[in-house]
């Protein structure tokens, strides 16, 4: 193997595109961290109102069968106040 193939950096590359980057690269890691952050975030939100969904759907149950017992009720003394 000869020492032109291996890999080495040329010295005309400037220090500033280096940093340059450098920086581009830490700032792709900070907004991936913060995505990372409000999905977790939405993923939570998602899985808290599943949850309200279905109290809400208990509830609503509980309501038609209070409904049905308030008809028997005003059925029943309607026929109370019949006779």
């Amino acid at each position: 193997m000869s020492d032109s193939s291996h890999w080495h950096l040329d010295k005309r590359v400037p220090i500033a595109l280096i940093a340059a980057m450098s920086l581009q690269t830490a700032g792709a890691l900070l907004w991936a961290g913060a995505a990372m952050q409000r999905i977790d975030y939405l993923e939570r939100e998602v899985s808290a109102s599943s949850m309200i969904g279905e109290r809400t759907a208990r509830v609503e149950e509980q309501m038609r069968y209070l409904r049905q017992s308030m008809d028997r009720i005003e059925t029943k003394l309607d026929r109370l106040g019949d006779q």
